[in-house]
């Protein structure tokens, strides 16, 4: 497979991204985030969905030269409209403008409206747990898990996200969907043309499924079974009923150009890890000296950063035929 720098690739992503009808500023910050997704080895938030955001760009379901609008509805709170375009852009500028809030109060939040898929969740709150604050996200995205006992779709696979900063080290990242997997995996064991492990999915009958086609037609089992899926309503309510966004149920595909944009909603909120005493950092890293002093035992996030790493020395192997269709968009 051919191997591009992270600069190239994201030059690529965005010259893509420019050509379908984005803004150069939201094709810059969507192509940050596509890369940056594919050096921590999340591939189903990497480069293979820019096939997808391209068709979407050109039939208007994503509006490429939106700019998010920033409003304070009160002095602890960020509303963000993103106005129908990519998230990244309106993430970006939540992580800009909540630092100086949730110092300033202890506690800050920001939520995104008319939104689109967020990618790789840690990200976001990574940037956060970087400037020294503990960080939560929560997402929702079209309708993809049945309520336990049910058949229909009516939550997404709604991703949560958590960063705790380290002293003098990279912070500790939690990122996960409430489906036993990401739906992006799925889709991305499609373009390889291979098949999934059978209990990631079930097809439009409720059946278990190792074809990704029929599994993106069908459902995602949750994770953690009903759990799993009490979480997901939790985070419907945050995500989109408290932010406005759209419900699962509401929200048109992420995956293709059919229908009206999904307007789907985050969540971030942000707390000054120096809010409740000075010690605190300390504290956190005793925690985590503590897992790490375990054979075998490593923080999350531990294998992203390995990854990170490796692509920032060696770039990123894009397959042929994915690097081909991207050239072409």
């Amino acid at each position: 497979m051919p191997i591009l720098t992270l600069a190239a690739a994201h030059d690529l992503a965005a010259a893509a991204l420019i050509s379908c009808g984005a803004s150069p500023n939201a094709a810059a910050s969507t192509a940050r985030a596509l890369v940056g997704a594919e050096a921590d080895g999340l591939k189903g938030h990497g480069l293979s969905r820019l096939p997808a955001y391209a068709a979407q760009l050109r039939r208007g379901k994503v509006v490429g030269d939106a700019v998010p609008v920033v409003t304070r509805p009160r002095p602890g709170l960020l509303a963000i409209d993103a106005a129908h375009g990519f998230a990244y852009p309106a993430l970006d500028a939540a992580v800009a403008q909540l630092p100086a809030v949730a110092r300033a109060q202890g506690l800050a939040a920001a939520g995104i409206r008319r939104s689109h898929h967020c990618g790789a969740a840690g990200r976001p709150v990574e940037a956060l747990a970087a400037q020294g604050l503990v960080a939560l996200l929560f997402a929702n995205t079209p309708a993809a898990m049945a309520p336990w006992g049910g058949a229909k779709a009516v939550f997404g696979t709604n991703p949560i996200a958590f960063a705790c900063p380290l002293p003098g080290r990279a912070p500790i990242v939690v990122d996960l969907s409430l489906s036993k997997v990401a739906r992006g995996n799925i889709m991305a064991a499609r373009q390889r043309g291979e098949a999934i492990p059978e209990g990631w999915a079930l097809d439009a009958e409720g059946r278990p499924t190792t074809d990704p086609a029929a599994a993106l037609a069908g459902t995602m089992v949750p994770l953690g079974d009903a759990k799993g899926t009490a979480l997901a309503l939790m985070v419907e309510l945050l995500a989109a009923g408290l932010t406005g966004g759209r419900y699962a149920a509401e929200a048109s595909s992420f995956l293709d150009a059919e229908g009206e944009p999904p307007g789907t909603g985050q969540l971030l909120i942000a707390i000054d890890a120096t809010a409740f005493g000075d010690g605190t950092l300390a504290r956190f890293a005793a925690l985590a000296a503590s897992i790490e002093a375990q054979e075998g035992a490593r923080l999350p996030g531990a294998r992203r950063l390995a990854l990170r790493a490796r692509a920032e020395a060696e770039g990123v192997s894009i397959p042929d035929a994915l690097l081909a269709e991207i050239r072409s968009l």
